[in-house]
């Protein structure tokens, strides 16, 4: 593109410098031919007062020396016999002696009566001399070297002298080649200005296209991060927000699909805890120890998943305005299925706050996985026998969660939540803490660590209802939603 546009700036810089150097050209040409005789014209209008004067050779020389063209030997006077008014006879030229008053006659070249008179070098033809005397008009003949000028004058009625001026070659086409010169470097220089400014053009559209199609190479090469600075033309402009929004939207996607993934094998997590609880209660032998040694291989095959697949942000996990579920329903269900695990365990589950429907803006999935993954570390990470509970709250603008237990606790709960955004350390993944998160905020809460009245660990969960709820839907007694609010912020602080 770039070549293209040089090349058409050069077609067209030269066809406009030719359509208008041409003709001036010829214009400067013209001009200086006519400065050269218009010069000439002068130079022989200088003899014609003494022409009409006398016709006395001595005085003609005089006069034709006296001359610019006579001192150069470009001036000829040509006068006819007195007898010959016509110029095609012998008569001699007449005139009257300024000094004493008398007609004398001199005669041509010699001074012989009855001839005509011819004063310097004659270098026309004098076919072209008589043309002159029968039309009475200046003519100009071409001669070798250059160009005469012949201008008549009238001596007298019917007698016709001619002035011939001798204007060289060089002298009509003075100041041309220079002219021309200067014209040809005018239009050069416009061609290479054209070049330069096509060329700048050209480079300001180019680049931008450049820059284009190597982030386009680089994202078909997986470098999800390149990117197109918007710059250049307006069309140009618009190219690259369109590709930087594409290649958002393809980096979205693709975390999207990562975290999915990453979901997917967390969630296999819940009944590989009940496979490896169920594998600890297998007794000893070389079967159970099989079993044992599957399910701890395969618990490690899914963490490994897990951390291969996390590596972009979690997506939006809100419902919108007619989604949602209802978080009594999903601890019900959830707890039902924990409840079998923690009488094998000996462990005392309590659930709270769930008598009546609570509806929230988060997919039921979601909120499931959530509590399937804090439920789990319960399990994971504390010892058998140890009790937990579940409780919610229903408060005006947002919905509580609270889950806890009377392990031993977290030593670091800002470095838990951390771990749920960087990796996991003890064997965990430390995507659950993670997958709880994305639950609260995509509403507007949040997450917090802290410790409970059991003793141990107290994950809140806070659930931003924003005005999604219907006004309609029941909310309970305000007094006792201002008492369990306070009471909840306290367990959190804790």
């Amino acid at each position: 593109m770039r070549w293209a546009l040089v090349k058409v700036a050069v077609a067209v810089t030269v066809m406009v410098v030719v359509a208008f150097a041409v003709p001036l050209g010829l214009v400067i040409k013209e001009m200086a031919r006519d400065r050269a005789f218009t010069n000439a014209e002068r130079q022989a209008a200088a003899i014609g007062p003494t022409l009409s004067i006398t016709t006395d050779r001595a005085e003609l020389e005089r006069a034709v020396a006296s001359t610019q063209a006579g001192a150069y030997g470009r001036m000829a006077v040509h006068v006819p016999a007195v007898d010959d008014p016509a110029g095609t006879g012998t008569g001699a030229g007449t005139g009257t002696d300024t000094s004493t008053g008398t007609d004398t006659s001199t005669g041509a070249g010699t001074g012989t009566e009855g001839l005509p008179l011819e004063i310097g070098t004659r270098r026309a033809a004098e076919k072209d001399l008589r043309t002159v005397q029968r039309i009475g008009r200046a003519s100009i003949a071409e001669v070798p070297g250059g160009f005469a000028l012949l201008q008549p004058t009238a001596l007298s009625q019917a007698r016709i002298a001619i002035v011939e001026i001798f204007v060289p070659d060089d002298e009509v086409s003075n100041g041309v080649t220079t002219a021309w010169v200067v014209l040809a470097g005018v239009g050069l220089a416009l061609v290479v200005g054209s070049v330069a400014v096509a060329d700048r053009l050209g480079l300001r559209m180019v680049e931008p296209a450049q820059r284009l199609a190597h982030a386009a190479h680089a994202l078909g090469e997986g470098k999800l991060g390149a990117r197109v600075p918007e710059e250049g033309p307006t069309e140009l402009r618009s190219a690259a927000v369109a590709f930087n929004s594409m290649a958002d939207q393809v980096v979205q996607l693709l975390a999207n699909e990562r975290e999915l993934a990453a979901d997917l094998s967390h969630r296999l997590r819940t009944p590989l805890t009940v496979l490896r609880l169920n594998a600890a209660s297998l007794g000893e032998g070389p079967a159970a120890d099989q079993t044992r040694s599957a399910v701890a291989q395969l618990e490690r095959e899914v963490d490994t998943i897990i951390r291969t697949a996390r590596e972009a942000k979690p997506q939006t996990v809100a419902a919108g305005p007619a989604g949602g579920c209802d978080v009594s329903e999903v601890v019900r269900e959830r707890m039902d299925f924990w409840s079998a695990l923690a009488e094998d365990e000996g462990r005392t589950a309590r659930v709270a706050g769930i008598g009546g429907p609570v509806r929230i803006p988060v997919v039921r999935a979601e909120l499931a996985a959530a509590l399937d993954a804090l439920l789990g570390n319960v399990f994971r990470h504390t010892p058998e026998g140890t009790a937990f509970a579940v409780d919610v709250h229903n408060g005006e603008d947002a919905v509580i969660v609270l889950v806890s237990d009377a392990g031993p606790g977290i030593a670091d709960p800002r470095a838990a939540l951390a771990r749920g955004n960087s990796g996991g350390r003890d064997g965990s993944t430390g995507l659950g803490l993670d997958i709880v998160r994305r639950v609260a905020e995509s509403t507007g809460g949040d997450v917090r660590i802290g410790r409970s009245v059991l003793g141990g660990t107290e994950v809140r969960i806070w659930i931003g209802l924003d005005g999604w709820r219907s006004p309609g839907e029941p909310r309970g007694h305000r007094l006792r939603r201002r008492r369990r609010g306070a009471a909840d912020r306290r367990a959190a602080e804790v």
